[in-house]
Order: C-alpha cells, then structure tokens, then sequence
C-alpha cells in the first residue's frame, strides 16, 4: 500500500541529493530515518543529564556501602 505526501520541490529536490539515480525516494527517506534513529540513540547515550562525575559517584557508593 503507498501513501502521496505534499512536500515543495525545493525539500524534494534536497532530499534526491541524498541519493543515487538508482535510489527511490522511498529508498532514500529510509535510509535517512535510519540514520536520525542512530543518531537520537547516540544522543541518548552521551547525554550527561542526570550523570555524576565519577569520583562523585565512588564517593557516594563508599558512603552507602560502608
């Protein structure tokens, strides 16, 4: 089953330069979630919210571990 999205030419036109004349749109906006799906778990693990240092960390696991 295929779906028609309205999209510009000119964001048509920048999503063909990702790709090859042998790539389909589809093709191309594939692999393009794939990347931004790697990229947002890459950002989710380097994220240091919520982190401590380490020295931090030790120190409080010594205090609470006696």
């Amino acid at each position: 089953m295929t779906t028609t999205i309205q999209i510009s030419k000119e964001t048509k036109n920048l999503i063909g330069t990702f790709g090859t004349k042998e790539d389909t749109y589809e093709d191309i906006i594939k692999r393009m979630y794939g990347l931004a799906v790697k990229e947002q778990l890459r950002e989710f693990l380097m994220s240091s919210d919520n982190s401590i240092p380490i020295d931090e960390a030790i120190k409080r696991a010594k205090k609470k571990w006696r």
